[in-house]
C-alpha cells in the first residue's frame, strides 16, 4: 500500500496469521472493551458486540492469511473503526431508530481509512467468492477445497481415488467455472477496478 511505513503494531497482524493465542487474547483484552461499549452506547448489546468482534477477528485473520495487510497506523485506530463501521452497517440493515452515534475516541488518520477501505474490499471479494463457490456442485468444491490445502495435485488425485490427468482437468473445468460467475456478477466490475 503505497509508500506508507509499517506501523510496528504489525506484530498483531502477524500473531492472526499465524494463528498465536497470545496475540489474539492480547487484542481480545486490549481492544475489545471499546468495541462492545460502543455498540452497548449505540443500540446494541453484548452478544451483538461479540458477534462483530467475532466477524472482524475472522476477516482479519482472512487477510492476514492471504498476506494482503500492511498495518501503517495503530492497530487500536484501524480495528476500533472496522468494528464501528460494522456495527454502523449492521444498524442500517435492520433500520434501527435509536442510532445515538458518539464521535470519536480514535483519531481517523488517513493511513486508518485507506487501511478501512482496502479490508473492507478484500471482504466484498471474499463474499463474492464465497457465494460464487457454493454454487459450484460438491464434487468441485470437495477437489478445490482439497487442491487449496494440499501441497500437490498427485495429493489430491490420491485422496479423490482417481488419476492425476482428471484432477487437472477437473480443477481446470471447475475454476473456469467459478471464474465465470464471478466475473457475470454486477459487483465484479467495481471490485475489480479497486
Amino acid at each position: 500500500m503505497g509508500k506508507s511505513k509499517i506501523h510496528p503494531d504489525q506484530i498483531y497482524i502477524e500473531g492472526l496469521a499465524a494463528n498465536d493465542s497470545a496475540v489474539i487474547q492480547s487484542i481480545y483484552k486490549k481492544y475489545v472493551p471499546k468495541v462492545v461499549l460502543f455498540i452497548m452506547n449505540n443500540s446494541g448489546d453484548k452478544d451483538q458486540a461479540q458477534d462483530v468482534v467475532q466477524e472482524i477477528m475472522i476477516l482479519l485473520f482472512n487477510q492476514a492469511k492471504a498476506k494482503s495487510l500492511q498495518l501503517t497506523c495503530p492497530f487500536d485506530a484501524y480495528f476500533f473503526l472496522l468494528c464501528k463501521r460494522k456495527w454502523l452497517n449492521e444498524l442500517k440493515k435492520t433500520a434501527n431508530q435509536g442510532v445515538t452515534i458518539q464521535e470519536d475516541i480514535v483519531s481517523m488518520n488517513e493511513s486508518a481509512l485507506e487501511l478501512i477501505a482496502h479490508t473492507e474490499e478484500f471482504d466484498q471479494k471474499q463474499e463474492l467468492f464465497d457465494t460464487m463457490f457454493q454454487k459450484l456442485g460438491e464434487k468441485c468444491q470437495e477437489l478445490l477445497k482439497l487442491s487449496f490445502s494440499l501441497q500437490s495435485m498427485e495429493e489430491v488425485a490420491e485422496k479423490l481415488n482417481v488419476t492425476y490427468g482428471y484432477v487437472r482437468k477437473k480443477k481446470s473445468l471447475c475454476i473456469g467455472q467459478l471464474t465465470q460467475w464471478i466475473q457475470e456478477t454486477k459487483n465484479f466490475k467495481s471490485l475489480k477496478n479497486n
